[in-house]
């Protein structure tokens, strides 16, 4: 049976996203509870949602907002809890730079972290997929993370105030960017950017407006470029 076709990577791709629709629907659920609750409206909540569709971005500049932090803030906090999207899109570049302005715009929309992982891990175990071969296995990822994304999210904020406290939903947010972030953590210079990041950003919790995290991903940037940077140095791999 032959595999290589464009519609069989599209299938592959779906499989490989299936799993993450169990995070998905708790996390999109109490997004659009802490969304309502913060004061969004259920339009406001589903137009935000639609358009960003970056969860951690979402959860972060919702809770600035209800905090009363300057807008100012709460973008700057938003794009740089984003940046790493800027990087996925540098990596898939090699792969999806040839494909058409309209796909790479709906994959850019589309850019989630489930979605780059499942990707990039694809398109190492295929070299020799085309162009459409790699654009229809990254819509695949998506083609359940997305709808469901929204859909929950709006069940979400129609429910939200219905759903009792002892349901505990916040758990889904640890455990998800645990999922996501864990096994990205490859190298030393990864390693020592999330320790960095996270001590930095616990030391400075105290901080109004979540000061400390933006500054704790520039100190974790930081930290692990120069880690590259010393091993390059030495002749390490990296």
């Amino acid at each position: 049976m032959n595999t290589k076709t464009t519609k069989s990577p599209y299938w592959q791709g779906m499989a490989a996203g299936a799993p993450f629709v169990l995070v998905i629907v708790p996390f999109s659920v109490l997004f659009g509870v802490v969304a309502t609750e913060a004061g969004l409206s259920v339009f406001e909540t589903m137009v935000m949602t639609t358009l960003v569709i970056a969860g951690a971005a979402q959860f972060t500049a919702v809770q600035l907002l209800s905090e009363g932090a300057p807008t100012l803030i709460v973008l700057a906090t938003a794009l740089a809890v984003n940046l790493r999207m800027a990087m996925y899109s540098a990596s898939l570049t090699p792969h999806l730079g040839a494909a058409p302005v309209r796909h790479k715009a709906l994959i850019a929309w589309l850019m989630v972290d489930q979605a780059y992982a499942c990707a990039s891990l694809a398109y190492e175990r295929n070299p020799g997929w085309s162009v459409a071969q790699k654009a229809s296995f990254y819509f695949g990822t998506v083609s359940l993370i997305v709808p469901l994304w929204c859909a929950f999210t709006f069940v979400g904020a129609v429910l939200g105030e219905a759903i009792p406290p002892e349901f505990a939903l916040d758990f889904a947010v640890p455990i998800t960017f645990l999922a996501m972030m864990g096994p990205m953590l490859r190298t030393r210079a990864h390693m020592a950017a999330a320790v960095v990041a996270i001590t930095v950003s616990l030391v400075l919790a105290f901080l109004p407006y979540s000061i400390g995290v933006l500054v704790g991903g520039l100190a974790g940037m930081i930290a692990g470029a120069e880690v590259e940077r010393q091993m390059a140095r030495r002749g390490m791999v990296i």
